[in-house]
């Protein structure tokens, strides 16, 4: 047996469009030789989306097209959503079950402009992955990749299909990093309307136009800057 979903949980969607010449090259890629164990395959896929696809949530493409699992490939980077939508779809690409989870979570460790633009520090509709293993579901979240945790002193997530994996909720300094606060559900496929109208009320300065995300960096904001050269004495 490999998981607990149903034919809704393993079929191509609009978002997870696992069918698709770049998704089905990417999963056969990360899988490699571990293709015969289920558990296996998505410990591999959450490595490859982990750390193969870079964090990012300034500039980030919230169009239909956009979050498109194929697309996140193209783009080479995304946020939580773009990132749990391409797992979604590569675990499905490799035969395992999987859904979406949408949840309100407060991040302690998001930099000033972040804040600023969002609103405070509660971030609502951070997306995770429910992947179906060993006839039941567990949740992991491949979304902050090893170098952005090294710049903001978190431990990366690690998952080997046994057991959950979400946001530690202290970083490396015993600080508070992270809590879950509300629940949106499950979902089969991404709940676009849901999800683009919540950010929208929730964090309208975030938005520099209705579906892309104001542009910046967020390994810029994790890296202090450089002193200006003082001038030589005369």
């Amino acid at each position: 047996m490999i998981g607990a979903g149903t034919s809704a949980e393993l079929a191509a969607t609009e978002f997870l469009d696992h069918e698709s010449v770049e998704v089905r090259e990417f999963t056969e890629k990360a899988i490699g030789k571990c293709a015969d164990d289920p558990r296996e395959r998505a410990a591999a896929l959450y490595l490859a989306v982990r750390d193969g696809v870079r964090y990012e949530v300034y500039g980030a493409d919230l169009s239909r097209t956009g979050l498109r699992a194929s697309s996140v490939l193209a783009a080479g980077s995304g946020m939580c959503l773009h990132k749990s939508v391409l797992y979604a779809a590569a675990l499905r690409a490799a035969g395992v079950p999987s859904r979406l989870v949408l949840t309100d979570v407060r991040n302690h460790l998001a930099s000033d402009r972040l804040r600023a633009l969002v609103g405070g520090d509660v971030f609502r509709f951070h997306c995770l992955t429910k992947v179906g293993l060993d006839g039941g579901w567990v949740t992991a979240t491949p979304v902050f990749n090893k170098t952005l945790c090294r710049l903001y002193g978190i431990t990366p997530l690690d998952f080997d299909g046994t057991a959950d994996s979400m946001h530690h909720p202290y970083d490396l300094r015993g600080k508070r990093h992270m809590e879950f606060l509300h629940t949106h559900g499950d979902f089969a496929d991404l709940p676009y309307r849901l999800v683009i109208d919540g950010l929208r009320a929730a964090h309208p300065a975030l938005f520099a136009t209705p579906d892309r995300f104001a542009d910046g960096s967020l390994v810029v904001d994790a890296t202090p800057a450089t002193p200006a050269p003082q001038e030589r004495s005369r």
